[in-house]
């Protein structure tokens, strides 16, 4: 336990941070999952939609630094080419 005012008031935010924290990489987890699920279901339309929204997510993610920009860069990117490759499958 803490024992001065300032490290109880730090343990207060930090609470309060992590759970917020939390909240926002499962929600990105849940939107990278649906995209994902569009793909594999050839349902391009949805998933080119379901991809932009994540993408915001993202991009708000880094900036508030709940994850590392880099990170947020590279899922998108990873993302992206997932829906192209397999676009390219469905129309070989």
């Amino acid at each position: 336990m803490p024992n001065t005012k300032s490290a109880q008031k730090r343990l207060r935010q930090n609470v309060v941070r992590r759970t917020h924290n939390r909240a926002v990489k499962s929600s990105l987890r849940s939107s990278i999952r649906k995209v994902r699920e569009a793909v594999t279901a050839a349902d391009f339309e949805k998933a080119e939609e379901l991809f932009r929204a994540t993408v915001k997510k993202l991009d708000k993610a880094g900036a508030k630094r709940v994850l590392h920009p880099k990170t947020t860069s590279r899922l998108k990117s990873r993302l992206s080419q997932h829906i192209k490759n397999a676009k390219l499958k469905a129309s070989a």
